[in-house]
């Protein structure tokens, strides 16, 4: 059934009652720090638990260990080889056009700058980057993987922060909900898989209808291990772009935290960039992926690399002719992509394995109050609100 100002008003009601119930008895026992020396050492699925783990959070782990019983892993196989065929790509829809998409939600631009800080957007984007790189690893629901480990303490981390600011007072319950509610955990699904088809499509990469659907499914498995109501997230990408024009509408605009965001993850993106004669390509390319209102609203500058970018696709296609009429050719750009995907990562990392603990306080300066075949080119769903 397709959502509504009134389905979306109660979804932002609810949170995550296991994790949410665990971080707060954590917090009433005095248990955090524990907590978060001890899980350093939790890092693989099907590693013993550490002596000493405090008994709320050894329930809680047992009972997130394993992905849902509906998983359809034939499914979830074609979402890997459709990620390996895609890397590249996707690694810059996630940088170039997820996470600014986030910043165009004010209230959570707000809620990301209590607890990454305006000053250090390289922390979530490596968080995100080896979040990915680990869900479509071969083994990634086996034993000795280190997804099962990461999305039980991304969920953690999310609990963590709607325990402060509830707690703290620094949360407009009346006009938002629960801070990091249901409605933003499904829009941020959206964002990480819808948007980032949408941008692969714009890009003018061609994927079939099956791994766009695949990609999409395996998302969906992702919100169910970090504690999305699975009832309530659209079943099709049809029904996911209904819900994803909603959410938009009902909260995208301007901030300054927004604004601030982005630049400092377009300073971030400058910084990889060799040289500076390619910084603008950051920002042109930013606005291309999502538009020149959304651009406009987060202070993107318009330069003279914003003509010169339409011109990828094409770039890309010769790519993908390379790759379709040449085995070798295929290889060797499947071997690069996943070559340029890690080093992405370590540049943001500085080659440390992100831990995602739980904050025992937010940041104190920063208040929330305001209210936001490969030859077959799969096609986005159409805009279903006019």
């Amino acid at each position: 059934m397709p959502h509504s100002d009134a389905s979306m008003d109660a979804l932002r009601l609810a949170g995550d009652e296991l994790a949410d119930a665990t971080v707060a008895t954590l917090f009433e026992r005095g248990e955090v720090g524990a907590f978060n020396t001890l899980m350093r050492y939790v890092s693989t699925a099907g590693a013993p638990l550490p002596d000493g783990l405090p008994a709320v959070a050894r329930e809680y782990l047992q009972a997130t260990s394993a992905p849902p019983a509906w998983v359809d892993w034939e499914e979830m196989e074609k979402a890997r080889l459709f990620f390996i065929d895609n890397n590249v790509h996707i690694s810059t829809a996630l940088s170039f056009a997820s996470m600014p998409a986030c910043y165009l939600v004010p209230h959570v631009a707000r809620l990301l700058s209590t607890t990454h800080g305006l000053k250090y957007p390289s922390k979530r984007m490596a968080e995100t980057g080896q979040f990915t790189v680990y869900l479509m690893q071969p083994d990634a629901f086996e034993a000795g993987s280190r997804f099962i480990p990461a999305a039980q303490k991304v969920r953690l981390l999310h609990a963590s922060i709607r325990h402060h600011l509830k707690r703290e007072n620094r949360w407009d319950a009346t006009s938002l909900g629960v801070p990091i509610c249901q409605e933003d955990m499904i829009g941020g699904q959206m964002f990480f898989s819808l948007l980032v088809l949408d941008s692969l499509h714009r890009l003018g990469i061609h994927m079939s209808t099956e791994g766009a659907e695949a990609y999409y499914y395996a998302w969906r498995v992702v919100g169910a291990m970090l504690g999305v109501d699975q009832d309530a997230v659209p079943r099709t990408l049809e029904e996911a772009r209904h819900f994803l024009d909603l959410y938009m509408i009902r909260h995208m605009g301007p901030s300054q935290e927004g604004a601030h965001l982005t630049q400092q993850l377009v300073d971030l993106y400058e910084e990889v960039v060799p040289g500076t004669f390619f910084d603008p390509l950051v920002s042109a390319l930013i606005r291309h992926l999502i538009g020149d209102t959304c651009a406009d609203w987060l202070q993107l500058p318009r330069t003279a690399w914003d003509t010169a970018v339409k011109a990828v696709p094409h770039l890309l296609g010769v790519l993908e002719t390379i790759e379709d009429r040449s085995p070798l050719g295929a290889w060797a750009l499947d071997r690069l992509g996943h070559l340029t995907t890690i080093l992405e990562l370590s540049s943001l990392t500085r080659g440390r394995v992100m831990h995602y603990a739980i904050p025992e306080q937010l940041r104190s300066e920063y208040g929330i109050t305001d209210t936001v075949p490969r030859s077959h080119r799969w096609t986005p769903p159409a805009p279903s609100i006019i």
